[in-house]
């Protein structure tokens, strides 16, 4: 029978820390949901625009395809009325808020949970 004789080598200490590995982004806290909530808002409000455009568009199509029908000229009416209501409302909503800020100096255009506004 042979004999094994195991080699074990001196084991030393490290001498400089490990470098930490890169775990990603930092957690998300609350000044990254107040980012993503302002961008909601913009991008809604962008999306509220271009939504109404295409409802003018579409009115533009119910008209030319009416035919003289009153009733088809009757929906493409009240399809007009509507969205040209929405657009209204949508562009006196963003001047009163700016108004706001104009009297009081109040940025209420800027979403903020009260910490770390810019």
């Amino acid at each position: 029978m042979r004999k094994f004789i195991a080699y074990i080598p001196t084991v030393y200490a490290q001498t400089q820390p490990a470098p930490t590995p890169n775990l990603g982004p930092d957690p998300a806290n609350l000044v990254h949901l107040q980012q993503l909530i302002q961008r909601i808002i913009n991008i809604s409000v962008g999306l509220a625009f271009i939504a109404l455009t295409v409802v003018l568009v579409y009115t533009g199509i119910l008209f030319l395809t009416s035919g003289g029908d009153s009733k088809a000229t009757q929906n493409a009416y009240n399809s007009l009325t509507w969205s040209l209501l929405g657009i209204l409302f949508l562009a006196l909503a963003w001047l009163i808020l700016l108004l706001i800020k104009a009297f009081t100096g109040v940025n209420v255009t800027q979403f903020c949970l009260g910490f770390s506004c810019s």
